[in-house]
């Protein structure tokens, strides 16, 4: 008599309640019946991957809505262009690296499609987007298994031959490269915040993009632009991206590039340029970063004017050879470089009365000893670098023939700064991670 009872209570609820059912059990189905450019509302329960929608329409979910994929594909495939998705958390995405397919949480096929306040965890990469262009992509936050884990996972984003996208207002951390763009054109991001990954920003074969306002901060290395032209990076912060040869922006066979307003703070190195050509480097805040400027020979015809090149271990160093195709000033405004270069400026006209020719050995130490960058502050090579200069083994690393009088006040700046950098810190990871951090930036614990 029980058992007939629950069996006439389960009929009477799927008689009565069929759609909230289906949606339960076979979401996929509940997707198909729907018309174009219907409106899908989740309610605060889990749901069964791995869905595909072929029409476009538009999925909202709550706050605890969540998404699972079974862990063998793209836990939502977007295969119709004008596809929204909203509110949702997406998790469990294939993971299997020797799959013909790169599976992902959300990847996205079409064009026209927006994805915004989205949670994605375990998946091998967050969001791809493939030959897919125009869609917007905000508000998602993405998190990856980090540490051991950063070569078995993918990326945070991933924009494959995919163009004219926007990117803004995402958190990436624990990924293997928090935005990776391979052939990728016109795309532009905006005020994303990228962490704890090998590369903050990598980025292979695509131009003219725009990155503005976005925070790169505790990766291996900040951003790595190679082989692409025409990008504009401003009003960036690269901040202590920091490892075995890092660095807080890497231009690679990079040409004709906009660099201009950025932060760069207490990376290994701010700036590694190294077969590059006719970057323009402007207005950047270069400060307490290992070697500001790290300049290969083979990098031709770069400007470097009016930046604020302060405090650093070493300003600038040239690698490689002598290369005198780089200009140091533009109209006549070079930079300042602080207290490293005093100037007087008698004319009140804020600039030097006298060109900066900077002389260092130190090159020889980074070209043939890797380990190198770990020991600049040490006082040996302070040594090692006045003993070369009374042997006149000393090269030109740069000349400036305008250095700009330092900035009244400038200092202030950058010290409210590194006063927010550290309560987050602190407040992010604790201290006893931030001593460690510092330890190996050669500062006092």
């Amino acid at each position: 008599m029980k058992k007939l009872l629950l069996f006439l209570f389960v009929f009477s609820f799927l008689v009565i309640n069929p759609e909230k059912n289906i949606a339960a059990e076979n979401l996929q189905t509940l997707i198909d019946s729907l018309e174009e450019g219907a409106v899908l509302k989740l309610e605060d329960r889990t749901y069964e991957g791995n869905l595909v929608l072929t029409k476009p329409i538009t999925i909202i979910g709550t706050r605890n809505t969540l998404i699972r994929g079974d862990g063998t594909g793209n836990v939502i495939s977007i295969k119709a262009p004008g596809v929204t998705l909203k509110q949702l958390t997406v998790t469990n995405g294939g993971m299997d690296r020797n799959s013909a397919e790169e599976y992902a949480a959300i990847k996205i096929h079409t064009n026209g499609n927006l994805v915004e306040h989205i949670k994605i965890r375990d998946s091998f990469h967050g969001i791809y987007l493939s030959q897919a262009h125009e869609n917007i992509i905000r508000y998602v936050v993405i998190k990856g298994m980090g540490k051991g884990e950063i070569a078995a996972q993918g990326n945070g984003i991933h924009v494959y031959y995919a163009n004219d996208n926007t990117l803004s207002h995402n958190t990436i951390e624990d990924t293997r490269d928090g935005m990776f763009f391979d052939y990728s054109n016109n795309n532009q991001s905006y005020e994303n915040n990228i962490s704890h990954t090998r590369y903050g920003l990598h980025y292979m074969y695509s131009d003219k993009n725009i990155f503005k306002k976005n925070t790169f901060t505790m990766n291996t290395g900040g951003a790595a632009i190679m082989n692409s032209n025409h990008l504009r990076l401003e009003d960036n912060q690269f901040i202590v991206n920091y490892g075995n040869k890092s660095f807080g922006l890497l231009l690679l066979q990079a040409n004709d590039n906009q660099i201009i307003n950025n932060t760069f703070y207490m990376n290994q190195r701010g700036l590694y340029i190294d077969q590059a050509t006719r970057n323009h480097i402007e207005g950047n805040k270069i400060t307490q970063n290992q070697i500001g400027i790290e300049l290969w020979a083979s990098s031709n015809q770069q400007i470097f004017t009016q930046n604020h090149i302060t405090e650093n271990t070493i300003p600038a160093v040239t690698i490689g050879g002598t290369s005198e195709s780089n200009f140091w000033s533009k109209d006549n405004k070079g930079n300042d470089w602080g207290s490293s270069f005093p100037l007087t400026d008698l004319n009140q006209d804020n600039l030097g009365d006298f060109p900066i020719t900077y002389q260092s050995s130190l090159y020889q130490l980074i070209e043939e000893q890797e380990l190198s960058y770990l020991f600049l502050k040490s006082p040996a090579l302070t040594i090692f670098e006045k003993m070369n200069a009374l042997l006149k083994d000393e090269k030109v690393m740069f000349n400036d023939p305008h250095p700009l009088a330092a900035e009244k006040g400038n200092s202030g700046g950058m010290l409210l700064i590194t006063f927010t950098l550290l309560i987050g810190l602190i407040l992010l990871k604790g201290r006893h991670r931030l001593c460690i951090i510092f330890g190996r930036n050669g500062k006092k614990t």
